[in-house]
């Protein structure tokens, strides 16, 4: 990419929908090449750090992060993303729960080139993480998902995969809130007509029917048992903590997005590692491995898998960088000036 000297380039949320980022294509092709990349090495990605101060009363949920990175390729790009998270916005403030800035730097002069929202390019990409993983470690033809958690992450990451997989024809929903279960399935009964919702009446319930789950809850600690999955079912943690820990020792295949990111801050990994109980060794692979073919996928129907994404700043880059282009290509957004 060239160097830009027109300014700053802005994008809305309303910029990003109009240029059709709320549809996951564009997205799962960002992923698969930050993936790519992140196993060949092109990539810095420093880690991440937490930004908190509520002490021993805070929510695990209740933070700030700040994610820098470069990725490599053709096309280098650098930047950052700065996303805050508090749990209690959508009952107290009336406001999702995760908001979110990106900013892109140009690669070759460092200056920045544009800024945009980023909650809808965040929650976009980590959908997009588990339909580039399912492609290798969910049972092909899969058709029966269960979706845990039914807020605005569990709609992104349902609507990628319905997109993605055709051959999905039940989704099982569970929420803490029926009324989130309930507003769920009819938004995505309106879009999605073919597909049978249901309501389960516990998490139990809904995962022992899947071939695939998806956690998208604010859990700070696990409720999920070896014994409640299927043999051959294919485990997206997306929300992290809602797996016990036994669960990643007894699954045939553990696989991360990046080892050193999910091996910190007292994560699940991180308490099994410190035990004494997991290593590097013991991980089957990173995503981005598989993805280039350096290691296998799912080898057999009844294998469970878990993926335990803890989300890179390099997805991140990587899907701005595209979302940027389309915004240039198609003249949208609003140019500001530096000086």
């Amino acid at each position: 990419m060239t160097p830009r000297t027109k300014g700053l380039l802005y994008l809305s949320k309303s910029d990003i929908l109009h240029l059709g980022g709320d549809t996951s294509t564009l997205y799962v092709d960002a992923i698969h090449h930050a993936l790519s990349r992140h196993a060949a090495k092109e990539f810095v990605q420093p880690l991440k750090p937490y930004l908190r101060w509520r002490g021993a009363e805070g929510h695990i949920a209740d933070r700030i992060i700040a994610m820098p990175a470069y990725l490599g390729g053709a096309a280098p790009m650098a930047g950052l993303k700065w996303i805050g998270s508090k749990h209690d916005n959508p009952s107290r403030h009336g406001l999702e729960r995760a908001s979110a800035l990106i900013v892109l730097n140009d690669a070759e002069t460092h200056y920045p080139i544009a800024i945009m929202e980023g909650s809808l390019i965040s929650g976009m990409r980590t959908a997009a993480v588990t339909a580039v993983a399912a492609r290798f470690l969910a049972r092909e033809g899969f058709q029966h998902v269960a979706c845990i958690g039914c807020g605005p992450i569990a709609r992104m990451q349902l609507t990628t995969l319905l997109e993605q997989f055709p051959s999905i024809a039940i989704i099982s929903l569970f929420d803490l809130s029926p009324v989130a279960s309930a507003r769920l399935r009819e938004e995505l009964q309106q879009r999605f007509p073919r597909v049978e919702f249901l309501i389960a009446a516990s998490a139990e319930q809904a995962i022992r029917r899947a071939e695939m789950v998806v956690t998208c809850t604010v859990a700070a600690e696990p409720y999920i048992p070896f014994e409640w999955l299927a043999r051959g079912t294919f485990v997206s943690n997306v929300s992290i903590m809602d797996v016990h820990k036994e669960v990643f020792l007894q699954v045939d295949k553990v696989v991360v997005d990046d080892w050193e990111q999910s091996n910190r801050e007292k994560k699940t990994i991180n308490q099994l590692v410190l035990e004494g109980r997991f290593s590097r060794e013991q991980l089957h692979a990173e995503l981005g491995e598989i993805v280039i073919g350096r290691r296998p996928g799912r080898e057999s129907a009844d294998e469970i898998i878990l993926l335990n994404p803890m989300g890179m700043a390099i997805e991140d880059i990587a899907c701005a960088q595209a979302v940027y282009q389309k915004a240039v290509d198609a003249e949208v957004g609003t140019w500001l000036s530096l000086e």
